[in-house]
Formats: C-alpha cells, sequence, structure tokens
C-alpha cells in the first residue's frame, strides 16, 4: 500500500496540480472539475488525473487496519433491504471487481434511494453519473500485485474481510 500511495496516486495528484495551476480549475474542488470536464476529450488527460487523485482518496479512506467484518446500524439495515443480505451484498461486490476487465474500480453507491453495486473503467467514478459513491475498491494491478501476483479474486476477499473501514461507508450514507 505504501508505494501505491507514495507512487501512484502521488503521481495523479502532482500532475493535476501542475495541470491546473493557473487555469480556471485552479480554485474548484476535485468533485467540480471532474463533473465539469467528464467526457470531454480535450480534457482526458485533466480528467484521468483528477478522478484519479479524487478515487485513490476516496479509496484509503475506506480502509483502516483490522477493518472488514460486517457493517452495523442504519447502513447494515439498508444493505439488508437493497440487497436482500449482507452475503448478497458481498457476493455482488466481488462479482463487480472480479470482472471488470482491465484496469478500474468496483463501487458501492447510492442511486436515488436505492444502494447498488457498479463497477467502472479506468479513471471513471460514480460522480459524472449522479451516484453517490460509498465505498470503493481499486482493482488496477498496481492495487494488488506486489502483494497478490495475479490472484485478483484474493486481494478483494482480503480486502472485504480485513481492510474495509464500515464507519467510513455509514458516514458517506448518512451524508447522502
Amino acid at each position: 500500500m505504501e508505494f501505491h500511495h507514495d507512487k501512484h496516486h502521488a503521481a495523479y495528484v502532482s500532475k493535476y496540480n501542475n495541470a491546473v495551476q493557473g487555469t480556471e480549475f485552479d480554485s474548484k474542488s476535485l468533485e467540480e472539475v471532474i463533473k465539469a470536464i467528464a467526457g470531454d476529450a480535450s480534457k482526458t488527460g485533466l480528467f484521468n488525473n483528477a478522478a484519479q487523485a479524487w478515487n485513490h482518496t476516496f479509496y484509503w479512506q475506506c480502509m483502516k487496519p483490522n477493518g472488514g467484518g460486517t457493517p452495523t446500524g442504519e447502513l447494515a439495515k439498508k444493505i439488508e433491504a437493497d440487497f436482500g443480505s449482507f452475503d448478497k451484498f458481498v457476493e455482488a461486490f466481488k462479482n463487480a471487481g472480479a470482472t471488470q476487465f482491465g484496469s478500474g474500480w468496483a463501487w458501492l453507491v447510492l442511486d436515488g434511494d436505492t444502494l447498488k453495486v457498479t463497477k467502472t473503467l479506468n479513471a471513471d467514478n460514480p460522480l459524472t453519473s449522479g451516484q453517490v459513491p460509498l465505498l470503493t475498491m481499486d482493482v488496477w494491478e498496481h492495487a494488488y500485485y506486489l502483494d497478490y501476483q495475479n490472484k485478483r479474486p484474493a486481494y478483494i476477499d482480503d480486502f472485504l474481510g480485513k481492510l474495509v473501514n464500515w464507519d467510513f461507508v455509514a458516514q458517506n450514507l448518512a451524508a447522502a
């Protein structure tokens, strides 16, 4: 994780900061920039760095030491109501991460009033489609390859079982 954070994430942040310096985007939040330029082919490079800086910052908050397990409170009730059970959520989330072809992200989002699992390719994220991100898992190879080589499913199991910060996810739901 240290290499992932200090090299990959840091590069996105540095490239983004350099690209927006002195521009109309310099004083805007990452969320504002992402939403404003999504789909603009002339700003693909800026979008990729902005979205990857945001995605990674969000990803780090989705984890904590000795995390994982099952959520409690309103989040647990909402997962039960929208997926039928926590196990069905886990199955959907694992499937999204395992079947993302190439590089991307698996997400738990609030879409209107309903929790959904989705996945995005490359730097894209749910902000561009009006969904509220609650949890994400990076499934780019750099997120797991040093520790898991080509065993993405083992990384996904450990992410859900040992790392998820359910308190952060519950805060995101409460704030939505």
